[in-house]
């Protein structure tokens, strides 16, 4: 019996994981065959018409039915590209979202490449921000905080990974309780839990079964960590200092009610949309 062609491999599993009804079945179909034949995405297009042997489609085809079963391509993975960047990712962290890229994106126009400057990461996960806005900007110092001892297990070795992990100090605490004594940051981002217990339902069967409910469930209305964490966020930012905060696409509205009705940003708040339209990040000022 002659080996199957790379391209049939591929063609059936597209076909297990449209069946399946997964997100995007070809991507994740590519994904996963780069991974086991060790090709990037030119290579796999170019060995398309290549005999491939038994034992690695064995093993791609488990990494299928793995995939086909619900579980995201990045936790079979192991990585998910954020901002250029490839970031270790696993159960215990949410993958990151290309929205949130356009935070990283307010911090280059408010910084430059060269500027000294102090920020904190609210909700790190995996590290995403803290540790790109690091990596853009050699002469910045970070405090990464989460609740999660196992996010913070991976954001360390994501820092590590790129090289940051002598600039960007991780911490174990709750974002909606003081962190600090004195006002010291120039920058805080924040990328806190925003749904309501009810939105759970609704999102996909691949998110709410296997990404960790504790980073994208706030409580019952959906704003308790925006609302927790402001006065805080307020607190810890000298005067100037800028904070962006990443939000539920409905939360444009009550978010901006929020940062404003706190003194430390009143009349220094403004909700920014996303390249979708929708509201996203709120940029706010300490007065």
């Amino acid at each position: 019996m002659s080996e199957p062609k790379l391209k049939d491999v591929l063609s059936r599993a597209t076909a297990v994981l449209s069946e399946a009804g997964v997100d995007s079945p070809a991507l994740s179909a590519q994904l996963l065959a780069e991974k086991v034949f060790g090709l990037d995405r030119l290579g796999l297009i170019m060995e398309m018409g290549r005999a491939v042997k038994e034992g690695p489609v064995a093993e791609f085809m488990e990494l299928v039915e793995r995939r086909a079963s619900g579980e995201p391509a990045a936790y079979i993975l192991g990585v998910k590209e954020f901002f250029g960047l490839e970031f270790k990712v696993g159960p215990g962290v949410l993958i990151p979202r290309p929205e949130t890229e356009e935070i990283v994106e307010k911090v280059q126009d408010l910084f430059g490449a060269d500027d000294n400057f102090l920020f904190s990461d609210f909700g790190t996960g995996s590290g995403i921000l803290a540790v790109t806005v690091a990596k853009l900007f050699p002469r910045s110092r970070g405090i990464a905080v989460d609740l999660s001892p196992a996010a913070l297990e991976i954001a360390q070795e994501n820092a590590r990974l790129h090289e940051v992990d002598d600039r960007v100090q991780f911490v174990l605490a709750d974002f909606n309780r003081p962190l600090l004594s004195e006002a010291k940051f120039d920058l805080i981002l924040a990328n806190p839990p925003y749904l309501c217990e009810a939105e759970l339902d609704e999102i996909s069967y691949e998110v709410a079964e296997f990404e960790p409910v504790s980073a994208l469930v706030s409580g019952p209305l959906g704003d308790e960590d925006i609302r927790g964490s402001v006065p805080h966020i307020g607190a810890a930012l000298k005067k100037g200092g800028m904070s962006f905060m990443e939000i539920g696409y409905l939360q444009g509205k009550v978010a901006y009610d929020i940062f404003d009705s706190c003194a430390d940003f009143s009349g220094g708040v403004e909700v920014v949309k996303d390249l979708s339209g929708h509201d996203r990040i709120v940029v706010a000022e300490k007065r």
